[in-house]
Formats: C-alpha cells, sequence, structure tokens
C-alpha cells in the first residue's frame, strides 16, 4: 500500500511538472481582458521595494529555517497551559525549527495572551498570530463579544457599520497579539444545500458580496489586521463539507469568472493581502484525478496568480481536512501545495517529516529553491507590516475589559437593528420548497383582518406557530 501510495505521489508530481512547463492558461482575449485587471493598489505589506529588516532576518535564517516560515501551526488555548503536552509540542517546533506562524483555535482571551506571550519570547523569529474571527473574536474565544454573521451583515443598507465592525475586530486583534484574521467569506450562496458555508455568506448577489467584503477588508487592513478572502475559487455551490470529503464543482472557467470570482477581482484590485485556497475538485479547471484546488498549480498559481493578478500571501486551507488528506502521506501534501503556488502551509499535521520532503523534492529539482526564498521573503514582509519588527508584549491586565467594551456591545447591537428586513407579499404567497425536510416557525407581529399568508402557513403540517401567536405593537 505504501509503494502505492509513493507511485500515486509522484505521477501527480510529474505531471504537475510538465503542465507548468508546457500548459499556456490564457487565450488572446484572456490577456485582453487581464489588462483592465492590474491592481489599483497593492497588498499593503508590498508597498516598500526594500526592508533592512527583511533582508537581516532573512539572512539570518539557515535554509531550513526558511522552509520552516512557511508553516503556521494550529494553537488552542483550551488545552492546557505551558507546562501541558500541547504547548510542549509547540515549543518544540518553535524552537527546533523556527516555524513561521500559529492559528489560534478554540479557547479563551486570557489563556490565549499568557501562551501567546510565552510562545513569541522563545521564537527566534517573530510569529504571525492568525485566528478565525469572521463575527469577531467570539467565533473561538469564550468572554468576548459577537457581531452578527455575514449573512445578517449582507442585508444591512448602511455598510459603513461593516467598516466600523471590522475596525472593532481588528483592534481587539491588536489587543490580543493577533495580526492575521481569516475573513471575509467572499462565497457567493448559490446552493441552498451548502452545509458549510450558508450564513457565513453575505449573501447570493455578487455585488453586495463584493460591497461588503471590501469595506470589511479595508476596516481590517486600514487597522493593521491582514484580511484573508476565503475560499478560493468559490466554496458557494458545493453540498459537501470539505472539512469531512472532496467536493466537487463542475463549473468552467467562463462560469467562475462570470459569478465565483467576481469578488476576488474587487478586492485584489483594492490591495487585498490575502487569499485562502479552498479544497475543492474543479475538473474543467484541472482535471487531474481528485485532485484539490489548493493542491493545483492550474488554480492556484495560474488562475489566482496570474490571471487575477494576485501577489498577496496565499494561504492553504487547513491542511488536516479530509477534503485534502485522501491520497497523500505527511509532507506529501505540503510539497504539493508548495507545487501549487501557495505561500503559507496552514495546519501542517507533521512539520519535521514535511520539512524533509521539501528538501528531497528541492533535491529532485521539483521544487526551486528561490522560490523557497522568495516566499519566506514575502512571508517576512508581511510580518515587518504586521509590526512584528517591534514586537511588543501583551498587556494581560483589563484585557476583558478591553475585549468587551461598551462601545462595542453598542456597535454590534446596531447591526443587529440595521439587518432585519422588512418582506411584504402583496396578495401573492411567499414560496417555500422542500418542505419534506424542512420546518418553520411563525411568530405574528400584529394581526392584520386578511391574513392571506397565515391561513397559507396553517395548511403546512411543518409549520409550527410560536405562542404567543400574536404579539401587539404599540
Amino acid at each position: 500500500m505504501m509503494k502505492l501510495r509513493n507511485s500515486f505521489f509522484y505521477i501527480i508530481l510529474f505531471f504537475t511538472v510538465f503542465y507548468i512547463q508546457f500548459e499556456s492558461y490564457a487565450t488572446a482575449e484572456d490577456q485582453e481582458k487581464d489588462k483592465s485587471r492590474n491592481s489599483l493598489y497593492p497588498p499593503p505589506f508590498l508597498v516598500e521595494k526594500e526592508n533592512h529588516w527583511v533582508d537581516s532576518v532573512f539572512e539570518s535564517l539557515s535554509f531550513d529555517q526558511k522552509i520552516a516560515q512557511l508553516f503556521m501551526i494550529s494553537a488552542y488555548s483550551n488545552r492546557g497551559g505551558i507546562n501541558d503536552a500541547h504547548a510542549n509540542n509547540i515549543e518544540l517546533l518553535i524552537k527546533q525549527y523556527n516555524i513561521g506562524g500559529l492559528i489560534f483555535m478554540q479557547g479563551g482571551p486570557m489563556q490565549q495572551a499568557k501562551l501567546t506571550n510565552y510562545y513569541q519570547s522563545i521564537a527566534k523569529t517573530p510569529l504571525m498570530i492568525g485566528i478565525d474571527a469572521e463575527w469577531g473574536l467570539q467565533m473561538r474565544l469564550d468572554s468576548t463579544i459577537g457581531f452578527p454573521k455575514q449573512m445578517m451583515l449582507g442585508a444591512i443598507e448602511d455598510e459603513t457599520l461593516i467598516y466600523a465592525m471590522a475596525t472593532e475586530i481588528a483592534q481587539q486583534c491588536k489587543r490580543i497579539g493577533i495580526h492575521i484574521n481569516f475573513a471575509p467569506v467572499v462565497d457567493i450562496n448559490s446552493n441552498p444545500l451548502n452545509p458549510v458555508i450558508n450564513t457565513r455568506s453575505f449573501g447570493e448577489n455578487k455585488e453586495n458580496v463584493l460591497s461588503k467584503s471590501l469595506h470589511y477588508m479595508t476596516g481590517l487592513q486600514n487597522n493593521g489586521i491582514l484580511a484573508v478572502a476565503k475560499h478560493f475559487p468559490g466554496h458557494g455551490d458545493t453540498d459537501k463539507d470539505s472539512h469531512k470529503e472532496l467536493p466537487t464543482i463542475l463549473h468552467d472557467k467562463k462560469r467562475l469568472d462570470t459569478l465565483e470570482l467576481y469578488p476576488y477581482y474587487g478586492l485584489i484590485k483594492n490591495g487585498l493581502g490575502g487569499v485562502m485556497v479552498a479544497h475543492l475538485h474543479i475538473p474543467k479547471i484541472d482535471n487531474s484525478v481528485l485532485l484539490p484546488a489548493s493542491l493545483s498549480p492550474a488554480i492556484t498559481k495560474n488562475l489566482l496568480q496570474n490571471h487575477l493578478k494576485f501577489k498577496g500571501l496565499i494561504f492553504t486551507d487547513a491542511l488536516n481536512m479530509q477534503g485534502v488528506t485522501g491520497n497523500y502521506e505527511y509532507g506529501e501534501i505540503e510539497v504539493q501545495a508548495l507545487i501549487a503556488g501557495n505561500d503559507v502551509l496552514l495546519f501542517s499535521q507533521d512539520v519535521p517529516t514535511a520539512i524533509e520532503k521539501i528538501k528531497d523534492a528541492i533535491n529532485n529539482k521539483i521544487i526551486k529553491k528561490n522560490d523557497i526564498e522568495r516566499k519566506c521573503k514575502k512571508i517576512l514582509l508581511a510580518k515587518y507590516w504586521m509590526g512584528l519588527n517591534n514586537l511588543k508584549k501583551i498587556e494581560l491586565q483589563n484585557l476583558y475589559e478591553d475585549l468587551n467594551t461598551v462601545k462595542a456591545k453598542k456597535l454590534s447591537k446596531k447591526l443587529y437593528e440595521a439587518s432585519f428586513t422588512i418582506i411584504k407579499n402583496n396578495n401573492d404567497i411567499i414560496p417555500f420548497k422542500q418542505l419534506d425536510t424542512l420546518s418553520f416557525q411563525q411568530l405574528l407581529l400584529v394581526q392584520v383582518p386578511k391574513m392571506n399568508f397565515k391561513k397559507h402557513l396553517s395548511t403546512m403540517q411543518n409549520v409550527k406557530p410560536i405562542k404567543p401567536e400574536v404579539i401587539l405593537l404599540k
């Protein structure tokens, strides 16, 4: 079995290298369109062409350490303190290998701050710290404020509120030593059966998704937090969860260009700092057997970098997800992800093995050494922009209070209020689909003499009234 798996891996590598060398992705028509797609603004960390801090740090690293800068490892603040096994494993990766960063998952703010201070104190090169805070730190951390999910935000007309929310999230991230927010989600809700995106999307209208995403991204990056749009090239039209299996998207490049990629064009033109590539199989773009987008040069390199002209940091989605782990051993996924064009390897499960596999790939001329060095420098440039050249210890005093201000709570309330939407249903009945699998509840806010809609609902077995049935508004 091991030999078969290795054979499969090297066959994939051979055809990948062959593809990179001989495939011409852009047609003449594509190239003409691309002239209008050049970024108005580069990613914020690429503004400076020369940086003495970056050059100094880069020269101080061994080649193994330069490879290690490409790794962001998962960290939890609810798995014990500094002396527990989980923290000890991260400590080893920081001290022995000099990994590039951490993505914090579940836990609490105080313990995370303590762990961050400790991890930064033992790191030769300052760590970039990331988190999924799509609707605020509460997505991952207890004792913090939550904001509306993106579907609710999609209904808000006053988009300055979304900028204000992103600004508040950025300030909270900075307060707790976080530099990257893996947000916004720019997937377009085109499949109602989607089990993983759904309420995390701004909605089904591509213009609205772009506009809301742009306010979110700008609010983060104007306040020093790198925004990472996800899940490229679009996870909205799937009926499978890539955490559990590999979804397949059957759309061609023309359809992706028309819908799924629309928000990316707008964000990239306005200085988007990062993109997360999804574990999605898109056979009309890359027909390699069950090769996810995150491992595909046709998608990550040709579509994202060449076609969309993206110059920022490219992150894999988590490399422990079953949508990507199927046909690879530890280390092989990371090699293929780098060949595909990713800069940052997120959630790697075996860093030592992956580093050795990457070195083997370099020795076998599958990966170029200068590609690793270029990615490392790009990461260091981002770290400089994040302020890691002047790293400061997180102040623990008043941490809870600073993360739960009256101002932030009022903003959250205002966002919820602004998202309320009234649907007027004159004469006709709002159509409901899939009543055999869905249940509804009705809450009447005012009694109307001719309640046709209520009568229609009463004929459906799956609709249950909320008691009290009528709430009179004065």
